[in-house]
């Protein structure tokens, strides 16, 4: 990866001491990349709310720009105006605006039923203290009703105002270039930057896009699953196949890459520099 290649980083509210001490020396290792921005993410229902808050004022003040994901299932236009005064105070000058999951148990309560509405709230209320970033799924939401549906909602969504996307992890990249050329055919000209799951654990990473409707190619899945426990092997392979993504994506002219570090610094790591 040239030094010129834009990438941003990603983590999760640690939820122990020990987590964010570790989290602590990761972020330090990964600040190498020189990344643009580092985001943090949001439980369902803003359940993580704390722990977000407390990790973005740390990586602030490690001198880093901070983005912080910012879901709006639940909430109300006061308890949103509030949210933006904070960020504000904070200096954290981008959000990730998401609908955002519901908890379990919970109504679909809240004054926002869409990230679009989210997203045209903050820019009536804000202007352009704000970078907004909106996410984008080139393998289309588990939820739509229909691949046009999800597209049209992922173009609604920028019309509202957002700046730029970023993608789920996805292991095919003809699915990005795709998304990308239809979104565009229906107007959508902002950057959109493809999400990367590095490979370290197969159960977890079944696991994860069972539940988030990434699709695992099947030569993927059975390779894994072939590994059985063998971690070195596992990461190894891991290591090919998602540098290789990489490459695909960056030859085809992406804007940047943002990777989700699940609070590791390593697999990141050894993607960008086999880059």
């Amino acid at each position: 990866m040239s030094a010129k290649q834009n990438l941003s980083i990603e983590f999760f509210p640690p939820k122990t001491p020990e987590g964010s001490e570790k989290l602590r020396a990761v972020r330090q290792e990964l600040y190498a990349l020189q990344p643009q921005f580092c985001s943090v993410t949001y439980g369902a229902g803003g359940s993580t709310q704390a722990g977000t808050i407390s990790t973005l004022k740390d990586i602030l003040s490690e001198g880093m720009p901070a983005a912080s994901h910012f879901s709006c299932i639940g909430a109300t236009r006061d308890s949103v105006r509030e949210q933006l005064q904070e960020f504000k105070q904070m200096g954290v000058k981008r959000l990730v605006a998401l609908r955002g999951d519901l908890p379990s148990g919970y109504g679909a309560g809240g004054e926002f039923q869409y990230a679009s509405d989210l997203v045209a709230f903050i820019r009536a209320e804000t202007g352009d203290d704000f970078k907004i970033e909106v996410a984008a799924y080139p393998e289309i939401h588990p939820q739509a009703k229909s691949p046009e549906a999800d597209l049209q909602a992922f173009a609604t969504k920028v019309k509202a105002g957002a700046h730029s996307a970023i993608t789920q992890y996805f292991y095919n990249s003809d699915a990005y270039f795709r998304f990308v050329d239809e979104a565009y055919r229906l107007g959508v000209d902002v950057p959109v930057v493809p999400g990367i799951m590095p490979i370290t654990s197969s159960s977890q990473l079944l696991r994860f896009s069972d539940a988030c409707g990434a699709e695992i190619p099947r030569w993927i899945r059975l390779r894994l699953q072939a590994y059985g426990d063998d971690i070195a092997s596992i990461k190894a392979f891991g290591l090919d196949v998602v540098a290789d993504l990489c490459e695909q994506l960056v030859n085809g002219g992406v804007p940047a890459l943002h990777f989700y570090t699940m609070n590791q610094s390593a697999p990141t790591t050894d993607i960008v520099n086999r880059l």
